[in-house]
């Protein structure tokens, strides 16, 4: 056997492993998506839960302290995710609760900073870059 029929071998063999996932690509049959509705529970008065987040967005830096946006945000999150904050308050009532609040940043040391060397920057000379 020749260079000649080893390719044309290899152009059949090729054109028939392409035929047959043509063939099969066609034939099956597709899964159709799972469609999942959003419904609203009904105890959700969505304008006024907006119209109270719009509050305290305008209020600006101070809601980050007010326990009322405090709670508004967790209420919506809870919404927004799709979880009961009840049924998980009574499956672990051990589990800590997670605090909104940022908590300060230590104070430095001042040990350190006295006896941190302070290096001043070599001021530039003249004709060099």
């Amino acid at each position: 056997m020749d260079g000649k029929m080893f390719a044309r071998l290899g152009a059949v063999v090729f054109v028939g492993l392409a035929i047959t996932a043509t063939v099969i690509e066609l034939t099956r049959k597709e899964e159709e998506p799972e469609v999942r509705s959003l419904a609203l529970r009904p105890s959700v008065d969505v304008e006024a839960l907006q119209r109270q987040l719009r509050g305290c967005r305008d209020i600006g830096e101070a809601a980050i302290r007010d326990p009322a946006c405090l709670k508004l945000w967790a209420a919506n999150r809870d919404r927004f995710l799709g979880q009961n904050p009840k049924a998980q308050r009574t499956a672990s009532p051990d589990a800590p609760t997670p605090t909104a609040t940022i908590a300060p940043a230590p104070a430095p040391d001042p040990a350190l900073k006295e006896t941190a060397p302070v290096i001043q920057p070599e001021p530039a000379r003249p004709g060099t870059h």
